[in-house]
């Protein structure tokens, strides 16, 4: 952009704040002062928003010999300014009302109930939930099951992990109550019976215990 531009003529800066002291001004407030207070100065820790009127020699004066933390100790210091953090705003633990400790923390009373929640389609089994339906109590997990795996699990009757012993013995049972032998001849039991099959083989294949 050219320095001649026209945009360079609309350009406009506020002039900053006129300090000078204007007729009947306050006087400052330093002691045997009597010249025009045109400054501020805070009057210190407890008494925030509160100013002291200074001419211009004696605000310096004043702010170079300023501590807002005079009389304060060290872990004083250290403890106000820790709290100055959060506005010195009263602060609880997690878990906490008010300062007083709550029966469950905020976590848990938004935490999913698995132990005593109906699973109709068998969403917390995908997680490996160990909720039961009262009648038939599911063992607790101690261990992730994925899904391939428990839908395996599944096909031979168990709703949770089971030992490798427990799967050949349930294996076992089912070929014997499945097999068209078994069942006089009877061939409509063959889709089942090779569901089982498969599924036993898989769990073997991942070394279900």
């Amino acid at each position: 952009m050219s320095i001649n531009s026209p945009l360079f003529d609309r350009f406009r800066v506020k002039p900053d704040q006129d300090r000078r002291p204007r007729p009947g001004a306050a006087c400052c407030e330093w002691p045997g002062c009597s010249a025009a207070s045109a400054h501020r100065a805070p009057k210190g820790r407890g008494r925030e928003k509160e100013y002291w009127r200074f001419c211009l020699d004696h605000v310096r004066e004043y702010n170079h010999s300023y501590n807002f933390f005079a009389g304060m100790s060290t872990d004083d210091i250290a403890r106000y300014q820790k709290e100055a953090m959060i506005g010195h705003r009263p602060t609880w633990k997690m878990g906490m009302n008010g300062g007083k400790p709550t029966t469950r923390s905020h976590s848990a009373r938004f935490a999913p109930d698995f132990d005593n929640a109906e699973d109709p389609l068998g969403v917390f089994r995908h997680f490996g939930a160990a909720a039961g339906d009262g009648e038939h109590p599911r063992r607790r997990e101690t261990r992730v099951i994925h899904n391939a795996e428990r839908k395996a699990l599944d096909a031979l009757g168990f709703e949770g992990e089971a030992s490798t012993a427990e799967i050949k013995h349930r294996f076992k049972e089912l070929v014997k109550r499945y097999h068209p032998d078994a069942n006089g001849g009877d061939r409509s039991t063959e889709d089942r019976l090779r569901e089982i099959i498969q599924a036993y083989n898989y769990l073997k294949s991942v070394g279900s215990r």
